[in-house]
C-alpha cells in the first residue's frame, strides 16, 4: 500500500519503453492517480463536486481554471472546487496546459489529433482548434512529451463529468522559459477570443517542505496569482524556486486572461498532503490550490501604464531620429510583457498642429514595441501624402500613438459610437481605416464618419449602406 501511495504522490516515472502515436492515447495514470473502475471513479467525482459549494455570480464570466494534478485522494476535492463552477456550462473545448514531469524539451507539445482515453470514455481532441494554436505558436506534437505525462490526464475525468460534450486541446509545456510562456500566451490570445473555450492550467504548489513553510510559501504564491504579478512569478519560475511545478502554464494562462478580459482571480480552495485521507507527516508536504480566473462585466480592454506609454513615445521618437540621421533601425529589448504582446497600432506625426504622417498596422502582427518602431519609421518616411521628414524637422514633430483593440465586424451602422470607435470599411480588395480621434477632431456625425471611411477606402460614399463590411475598434491614444 505504501508503495502505491508513493507512486501517486511523487509522480514517479513509469518505466515503459514505448509511446503512443497520435490517435487515442491510452491512460497511464488510471489505477494510480485515480481509480480504474469507471463506476467508482464517476461516483467519487460526483462526491467531490457535491462538497464544492462555490458558484459564479450571473455577472461573472469564467475564463480559466487553475487545478491540481496529484492523486485524487490528495487533491481531488481541491480540483472539484474549480470544476464545480463549469458544471453544465456551454464550453465547447477545454485547453489543458500542464508541465512536463517525465521528458525534457523546448517549447510546448500540442496533441493535434485523436483523443485521450480514461475509464469514463474518450475525450476527443478539437483538431481544428489544436491546429490553430499550433500555427499561431509554432509548437507541434512531440510524442515523448505526452507518453508518460499525468498532468493533463488527471484533469480529463473531471472535464468528462462536468462538460461531457466538450472536446479538449492537450498541451504539455517543456522547459518553462520566458519565451515559451509568452509565446503560448500570445497564441491563445490570438486564437481563442470569440470561441466557447475554457483554459485549465494544471499545477501543484510547493513540494516536500515542512507544513508551515509550505503553507506560507503557497499563500504568497496565491497572492501573486491573485494580483496578476506575472513579472515576479516569471522571475521565481526562471530561478526554479519551489513554488509551483506548473508555474509556466499558470503564467501563460494569467497573461492570456489579462490580454482579453478585465480579469480577476478567485482562489477557491487550498490543502496539502497532511490533510488527505492518508496520514502523511507534516515534516514534508505538497500543496494544492484551485482558482478561477473570471471577469465581472468583461470589457476586453487592453491597458498600458503611464510609464509604458512614455516608453513607447520615447521609442517612437528614437526610431525616427536614428532612421533619418543614420539610416538605422533602432535596437530595442524589453521584458515588459505588455510591450511584448502582439498589438495593432498606428503612429501619427504632427508638425505645428498639422498632420505630417500617419501609418500603422490594422492586425496584431508584431509585438507592440516592434509595431511602434516600424509604424514610426513608415509614418516619417513612407506616407505617400507627404515628403519624407527631414532631419531639420525632427525637433518639431509631435508624436501620437494609437494602440488598437481587435477589429469587430458589426451588422448595424447604429452600433458605431463617435468618440469611442474607430472604423474600418472593407469591400473586395479595398479597405479604409479611420482612428477614433479623427471623428472627434473633425466634429463628424456617425453618418459623416461612415462616409469618410468609405472615401478613405476608395469606395462610393454610400458603400456602408450597400455591401461593404463595417468593422469597429477602440484605441488607447496617447501623446
Amino acid at each position: 500500500m505504501k508503495k502505491k501511495i508513493v507512486v501517486i504522490l511523487f509522480s514517479l516515472c513509469f518505466l515503459v519503453s514505448f509511446s503512443w502515436p497520435q490517435g487515442t492515447r491510452k491512460p497511464i495514470a488510471s489505477g494510480t492517480y485515480y481509480t480504474s473502475n469507471p463506476e467508482l471513479l464517476s461516483s467519487q467525482i460526483d462526491s467531490f463536486l457535491q462538497h464544492a459549494k462555490k458558484t459564479l455570480a450571473s455577472s461573472e464570466k469564467l475564463i480559466a481554471l487553475i487545478a491540481p494534478h496529484a492523486g485524487y485522494p490528495y487533491s481531488g476535492q481541491v480540483a472539484a472546487s474549480a470544476y464545480r463552477l463549469v458544471q453544465g456550462k456551454d464550453y465547447e473545448t477545454v485547453v489543458i496546459i500542464g508541465p512536463a514531469h517525465q521528458y525534457g524539451f523546448k517549447g510546448c507539445s500540442i496533441y493535434l489529433r485523436g483523443g485521450f482515453e480514461t475509464p469514463l470514455g474518450i475525450a476527443a481532441v478539437d483538431e481544428t482548434l489544436a491546429s490553430e494554436i499550433s500555427r499561431a505558436s509554432g509548437y507541434g506534437y512531440i510524442p515523448e512529451a505526452h507518453a508518460e505525462e499525468h498532468s493533463l490526464e488527471v484533469q480529463i475525468p473531471f472535464i468528462q463529468k462536468t462538460l461531457p460534450k466538450a472536446k479538449i486541446v492537450p498541451i504539455v509545456m517543456g522547459y518553462q522559459t520566458r519565451t515559451t510562456i509568452i509565446t503560448l500566451a500570445n497564441s491563445l490570445s490570438k486564437v481563442l477570443p470569440g470561441k466557447k473555450v475554457l483554459v485549465v492550467a494544471s499545477t501543484d504548489m510547493s513540494h516536500f517542505l515542512p507544513k508551515k513553510d509550505a503553507n506560507d510559501i503557497d499563500a504568497n504564491t496565491a497572492s501573486l496569482i491573485k494580483s496578476f504579478n506575472t513579472d515576479l512569478l516569471l522571475t521565481k519560475v526562471q530561478q526554479e524556486e519551489n513554488i509551483m511545478c506548473g508555474g509556466g502554464p499558470v503564467i501563460s494562462t494569467l497573461l492570456y486572461a489579462q490580454k482579453r478580459e478585465n480579469a480577476k482571480v478567485d482562489v477557491l480552495d487550498y490543502a496539502d498532503t497532511s490533510q488527505s485521507q492518508y496520514e502523511k507527516p507534516e515534516s514534508w508536504v505538497v500543496g494544492y490550490l484551485s482558482a478561477a480566473i473570471i471577469a465581472e462585466n468583461p470589457s476586453g480592454q487592453f491597458a498600458l501604464t503611464t510609464e509604458e506609454k512614455g516608453e513607447l513615445l520615447k521609442l517612437a521618437r528614437q526610431a525616427i531620429n536614428e532612421f533619418i540621421k543614420q539610416n538605422k533601425v533602432v535596437e530595442y529589448k524589453t521584458q515588459d510583457l505588455n510591450l511584448l504582446s502582439p498589438k495593432a497600432a498606428f503612429v501619427t506625426l504632427n508638425k505645428n498642429g498639422q498632420l505630417r504622417g500617419c501609418i500603422g498596422y490594422i492586425e496584431p502582427v508584431y509585438p507592440l514595441y516592434q509595431t511602434v518602431i516600424q509604424a514610426a519609421i513608415l509614418a516619417a518616411c513612407r506616407d505617400q501624402r507627404f515628403p519624407p521628414v527631414s532631419a531639420e524637422e525632427l525637433d518639431d514633430l509631435e508624436i501620437e500613438i494609437s494602440v488598437l483593440t481587435p477589429l469587430k465586424k458589426i451588422d448595424s451602422p447604429k452600433l458605431v459610437e463617435v468618440g469611442k470607435h474607430g472604423l474600418v470599411i472593407s469591400q473586395g480588395d479595398k479597405r479604409g481605416l479611420l482612428l477614433p480621434q479623427v471623428a472627434v477632431e473633425n466634429h463628424w456625425s456617425r453618418e459623416t464618419f461612415l462616409k469618410e471611411a468609405c472615401l478613405k477606402a476608395g469606395l462610393p460614399l454610400d458603400a456602408w449602406k450597400s455591401g461593404a463590411d463595417i468593422y469597429i475598434f477602440e484605441a488607447i491614444v496617447f501623446h
